[in-house]
């Protein structure tokens, strides 16, 4: 299995590379420095197989050298999770309206959450074909597809176009045994979560945030052959989150079970 973007010790890279392995698969991840590393070393010390690899994913000729390492190394790839994408490791998101968007900002930000996924999907898949065999995840988020956020068009825009993206890519390559998934994430409690985040997950129907490991468990049943007749779908993870069009709404103190009252305003 390859997994990007699995740097970060607590994100969802990372939580899906340690569930499959304790699957049995042997976990390729990768991210843009030398965590990738470490968490490979992390993985190895509880005794599964693993190897990172340092690449920087939004460049073409540095993903073509990186497959290449792969397939020399493992001798196929049969799962891909692209998980790559938000922020680099030690950088804050940033948010631009649109009608003050920085050219800038848009490449940066399609390059850095689609172009990632094309790069290395487009580069796995005809080793796929070639075997009749592949499964491949895409982590995208509930932000584009479903709901959105003031600020963050150039990232919406991104996770809705990774769908579209995969839903062509699941019709021409289901003819040789290929799936391909997205999973989209709501409130996850990561290293980058902010507390302004932490404190919106509070009002998910869960009244929390989801962990990288729940996230995880939807990327591993997709990248499993139980998920063999499943293709071209987007699975939400975010606590019923996006099912709620009042989010202020709270249970009050003394409530019937199942009730929920409106705050009132003055609280």
């Amino acid at each position: 299995m390859l997994i990007t973007g699995a740097g970060s010790p607590t994100g969802i890279g990372y939580a899906t590379a340690l569930r499959l392995a304790r699957m049995g698969a042997s976990a390729v991840v990768t991210d843009i420095d030398a965590r990738a590393e470490a968490r490979a070393l992390e993985l190895r010390a509880r005794g599964y197989a693993a190897r990172g690899y340092v690449c920087d994913l939004s460049s073409r000729s540095q993903v073509d050298a990186f497959i290449a390492s792969v397939i020399e190394d493992f001798g196929t790839i049969s799962v891909l999770v692209n998980n790559a994408g938000m922020t680099l490791g030690g950088q804050t998101e940033e948010y631009e309206r649109f009608d003050q968007c920085s050219d800038r900002h848009w490449d940066m930000t399609i390059e850095r959450n689609l172009t990632t996924c094309f790069n290395v999907s487009r580069r796995v898949l005809p080793h796929m074909v070639q075997r009749r065999y592949g499964r491949i995840v895409n982590v995208s988020s509930v932000t584009g597809p479903l709901v959105s956020v003031p600020g963050e068009a150039a990232y919406g825009a991104a996770k809705s176009a990774m769908i579209g993206m995969s839903r062509a890519i699941a019709l021409e390559v289901a003819e040789h045994n290929i799936t391909i998934n997205n999973v989209l994430p709501g409130w996850i409690a990561t290293g980058s979560q902010t507390p302004h985040e932490r404190e919106a997950s509070r009002n998910t129907p869960l009244r929390r945030a989801g962990s990288a490991d729940e996230v995880a468990a939807m990327i591993a049943f997709l990248a499993s052959p139980c998920a063999s007749y499943v293709t071209g779908q987007a699975f939400v993870v975010d606590g019923g989150n996006s099912l709620q069009e009042d989010k202020s709404v709270r249970p009050l103190p003394g409530s019937t079970p199942g009730t929920r009252v409106a705050q009132a305003a003055e609280d």
